[in-house]
């Protein structure tokens, strides 16, 4: 089964931009569109998780295909759920200065490890009729469980954190809201498998269609009718993030979907692959370019100190500093976030022309 050139970029793209978006050089002097939006709504870099999970659906079409009509292989699924869920854990903990009662216990790859555990079952023992009943179901229920308690949009209310800290605890949750608050929360993994079920079906879809134009425009029609249905429904569930509502997952696969399109449009129908290469390359070896990225920039932080004039200081903060003595803050701090994002591309390439792919 061929492989969509298209999705290679776009999933290139995504982590290029998830690792700027995760190493400015100063998380106090960060242009508007490189933050999170602080509660409802949503920037740009709202998108990135989301097409993180879209893009691990769409490879699911091609690695799952080869089970259907067999039996589950749960040792398969359950090896790779708990290896990323462990690595996601150690990353967390890195570098491994604090207690373990301090231990963050979700993040990005656990929620990539539940949501592909979930995605994996459904899409073997479901036919795809039923995979698109589940999804809106799945997102109904959450919406219907987020309605059981008062003011169920709030962030201290919310019955996410009701139940992060029922089950995990205040010290293993995210602190950076200004109280334990996790937004890659249990329960919100749940319409998390909705966005990875949306890549899963546009693979499928993707597969089906041969020609290019045909393609975009069924990517478009998908994107429209979304996005229009996200912004209809954030009117009574608001659009957002760190609770994944059922609004933010379907204005966030309509852009994914109306991203996807302007690729096919611009690399097969116009045929402008020049400036494209360079993200499908990126995006050969995610999630080990990822996890590098991370340790890169905790060893930066944490490990390398040294004394300047008597101050103690870390590397990742004398860069940022030697870059803002000849910039602005801000300058400084997206310089810093691309120099990360050219690191790491080099190694991709390095990866990429020998051959190296690493994968669970």
């Amino acid at each position: 089964m061929k492989r969509e050139v298209s999705l290679d970029i776009f999933r290139g793209l995504t982590l290029a931009a998830m690792i700027l978006v995760n190493t400015p050089g100063s998380w106090s002097h960060i242009y508007a569109p490189l933050k999170h939006a602080a509660w409802h709504g949503m920037t740009p870099t709202d998108l990135i998780f989301p097409f993180f999970l879209f893009v691990v659906g769409a490879a699911m079409f091609h690695s799952m295909s080869k089970f259907q009509g067999r039996s589950i292989p749960w040792g398969k699924i359950g090896k790779r759920t708990a290896l990323l869920f462990l690595i996601g854990v150690g990353l967390n903990a890195y570098p491994f200065t604090h207690s373990p009662d301090e231990w963050r216990i979700m993040g990005v790859l656990q929620r990539i490890a539940l949501c592909y555990c979930v995605a994996s079952i459904l899409i073997l023992t479901l036919s795809k009729r039923q995979l698109y009943v589940s999804a809106g179901l799945i997102l109904l229920a959450y919406w219907g469980l987020m309605l059981t308690v008062d003011a169920p949009w709030q962030l201290q209310t919310n019955l996410v954190r009701t139940v992060d800290l029922t089950l995990l605890g205040s010290g293993h949750m995210y602190q950076g809201f200004g109280l334990p608050f996790d937004p890659e929360g249990l329960l919100s993994t749940l319409p998390a498998v909705v966005t990875v079920l949306a890549g899963y079906f546009t693979s499928s879809e993707l597969a089906r269609l041969s020609e290019p134009l045909h393609k975009c425009r069924r990517l478009l029609v998908w994107a429209s009718l979304s996005i229009s249905a996200g912004l209809i429904w954030s009117l009574a569930q608001p659009v957002n993030k760190a609770l994944w509502t059922g609004s933010y997952v379907l204005v966030t696969a309509g852009c994914a979907w109306l991203l996807l399109s302007l690729i096919i449009y611009a690399y097969d129908i116009k045929g402008w692959q020049k400036g494209f290469g360079w993200m499908a390359i990126y995006g050969t070896n995610p999630l080990f370019i990822y996890v590098l990225s991370w340790i890169y920039a905790a060893s930066l932080a944490q490990l390398i100190r040294f004394d300047i004039n008597g101050q103690t200081t870390n590397a990742y903060q004398w860069i940022f500093d030697g870059f803002n003595h000849v910039m602005s803050a801000k300058n400084a701090s997206l310089l810093f976030a691309l120099i990360a994002v050219g690191l790491f591309y080099t190694l991709s390439h390095w990866l990429y022309q020998k051959r190296i792919f690493i994968k669970l």
